[in-house]
């Protein structure tokens, strides 16, 4: 693509008291059910990395490299960004111990749970982080369990060099659409690649129109049928997927949310300063720009802002 993010427009207002004390910029596009843009905002064409929005695509390429589950839930669990309750972490366990492997052999570093009720739990207990409680432990499992089913060396698995790596880029680039415009490291230290939103939003759209039976539908369903594994109880991509049936979404670290619903479209955004809390009002007001509506939607068509303890004022969108 030869360019570079060229940031935002204003996508939502933070009203505090009936006074804007701030606002969030970002980018985000709306595609219709034909791949077609419906609406914009910012700089939908110049990449962006979209970090975790990026493991269905993984966890094709894994799938195509010779990976193997025959519990869908498990296939949910590769896709994942896990919230580390108490039942995302015994299938991880599961896996690493059926594969002859423990979470010493995962690259993910150590971590605490990032779901707050499964962390505050941890912390009452006495815990502290460990690899599997990371929330990509179970995207790094797919991967160790791809290299042994490929006879490839589980040493150094993450590194951008490595066969599994090489076949989930040339994954990410074909639903994308898109050569991977620069490569960094993700938080959980596997590669993660440059693409637009636009190119995203395309990919999401292709998952979910994929064949019933292919690989890509196959990645699709797990997640539908399963968005607690996803995320995890109260997460937001698990909350949007369990509330509207048929629809398949994922976050990303730095603001990044993306959505499809077959034969309707696809939404991509990204909040520049990577607040989570304006993603969800602006995905909800791109949601609607397709004809979606929904008790969930409505729920996260604002966060609300508190001061005493009490509602004083809300997050919501601009756009």
């Amino acid at each position: 693509m030869g360019k570079t993010y060229e940031g935002g427009a204003p996508l939502a207002e933070v009203v505090r008291s009936g006074f804007v004390e701030g606002v969030h910029r970002g980018s985000v596009v709306v595609l219709d059910a034909s791949g077609a843009p419906v609406a914009t905002a910012g700089d939908v064409t110049s990449p962006i990395f979209p970090r975790s929005a990026s493991k269905p695509m993984q966890a094709i390429g894994m799938l195509r490299a010779g990976l193997s589950l025959t519990d869908p839930a498990d296939l949910a669990l590769v896709s994942a960004s896990h919230a580390g309750e108490q039942f995302h972490l015994e299938r991880v366990a599961a896996l690493l111990a059926d594969a002859g492997l423990d979470e010493s052999a995962l690259h993910c570093p150590p971590d605490l749970p990032v779901g707050e009720a499964a962390r505050a739990a941890v912390l009452r207990a006495g815990g502290g982080p460990t690899r599997i409680q990371m929330n990509c432990s179970g995207k790094h499992t797919g991967m160790l369990l791809t290299c042994q089913v490929a006879g490839w060396p589980l040493d150094g698995y993450w590194r951008p060099e490595h066969p599994l790596q090489q076949g989930l880029r040339a994954a990410i680039e074909e639903f994308t659409g898109e050569e991977a415009a620069a490569e960094g490291v993700d938080g959980c230290g596997a590669p993660v690649l440059a693409v637009s939103l636009t190119g995203l939003a395309g990919a999401y759209l292709r998952l979910v129109s994929a064949d019933a039976g292919s690989v890509p539908r196959a990645v699709a369903d797990a997640m539908r049928a399963y968005p607690e594994i996803v995320g995890g109880t109260e997460a937001d991509d698990t909350r949007l997927m369990r509330g509207i049936p048929g629809m398949l979404a994922k976050v990303g670290a730095e603001g990044v949310i993306a959505a499809a619903l077959p034969g309707v479209g696809a939404v991509a955004l990204k909040v520049d300063d990577g607040a989570g809390r304006a993603r969800m009002p602006v995905l909800v007001s791109a949601l609607r720009r397709l004809g979606v509506d929904a008790p969930v939607l409505t729920e996260y068509a604002e966060v609300p802002l508190f001061g005493g303890g009490v509602p004083v004022g809300a997050v919501t969108p601009l756009w």
